[in-house]
């Protein structure tokens, strides 16, 4: 088959890519060209911004089996490929997020839970607030363009190899360095991630079935408990999401980590039964962990939670 990604480049779009490819299809990717491109020489390159004039010109005359984007987070720059698509690919699959759900608090997240109100027209700014939001825009323009040739896939928290984002690989190399490590929470709530990997074959799954629809794709959900032992950790200081706030650590220096009653708590338990139904299959946990350390010790990444910071949050959770 003729694949086009839009993007695919970096973390999510190149395991798309590499599975397309290791599936023995032809793939085109479009991209600005501004980020590294390690992807094999087979790869076709063109080169476009859909969201500027003539951004797509390098489509006209082409036409491929299948659409996958991955870099649609503005319903506008959605609505130009789809535009300049509709005729030209046989489905399109949009890499959504399970952040379209208005009810995160629901155990589990469910494929027809209810979805966040879309952004209003002419939102451009990507922020925590409005991520969720447009992307809801970006899913009701391609089922509008493309109706039963369309598929949605809405992932958890992608983990594994070349995740730049820093939020997993935190982990796995927090573990790597020994000594006393604070980890979130009791050990009794949980944590789920989907493998990039099983999101890409899952991808060129659904693209050679010609699978419609909507989809959650997520991983094995782990206590934060089972999710230290997988990891290595031998010293765990827990500290409680009260205690958490109290020293300013959040999300952002904790990746992964959502209270059990907290708000989100749901998106945590995020159901993938239909997706496995489909066909999607899922990495052990010990393998994604094993893997994204063996790139992420020499990925250079760096984190908000400093050992300096850990130790003093440390030292203060014990007074």
């Amino acid at each position: 088959m003729d694949i086009l990604v839009l993007g695919g480049t970096q973390f999510v779009g190149r395991h798309i890519v590499m599975a397309f490819l290791a599936s023995g299809h032809r793939v085109s990717i479009l991209t600005r060209g501004r980020t590294p491109d390690e992807l094999p020489a087979e790869v076709e390159r063109l080169r476009g911004d859909r969201g500027e004039a003539g951004g797509l010109d390098a489509l006209a005359g082409r036409s491929w089996d299948a659409c996958v984007d991955v870099s649609g987070y503005l319903p506008q720059a959605v609505q130009a490929s789809t535009d300049a698509l509709r005729e030209r690919v046989g489905r399109y699959v949009l890499i959504s997020t399970v952040s379209v759900y208005a009810e995160p608090d629901r155990h589990p997240v469910r494929e027809d839970d209810p979805l966040l109100p879309p952004a209003p027209a002419g939102t451009t700014d990507v922020t925590g607030e409005t991520y969720g939001p447009l992307k809801v825009a970006c899913e009701h323009v391609v089922q509008a363009a493309f109706g039963a040739r369309a598929t949605i896939l809405r992932p958890q928290i992608v983990a594994g190899p070349f995740d730049h984002t820093a939020r997993y690989p935190y982990w796995v190399d927090r573990a790597s360095g020994g000594g006393e490590t604070l980890l979130p929470g009791d050990g009794l709530d949980h944590v789920q991630v989907i493998d990039a990997r099983d999101l890409a074959r899952f991808t060129v799954r659904v693209v050679e079935g010609g699978v419609g629809g909507i989809f959650n794709v997520a991983g094995p959900r782990l206590s934060w408990g089972q999710f230290a032992r997988l990891l290595g950790v031998r010293a765990p200081v827990w500290v409680d999401a009260a205690a958490l706030r109290d020293l300013g650590l959040g999300f952002r220096e904790l990746p992964l980590f959502i209270p059990e009653t907290g708000e989100q708590a749901g998106l945590m338990n995020v159901s993938a039964e239909r997706a496995v139904l489909a066909g999607l299959t899922l990495t052990p946990p010990e393998v994604t962990a094993r893997d994204t350390r063996a790139w992420s010790e020499h990925a250079g990444l760096t984190y908000a939670l400093t050992p300096q910071r850990e130790a003093e949050a440390l030292a203060a959770a014990r007074r």
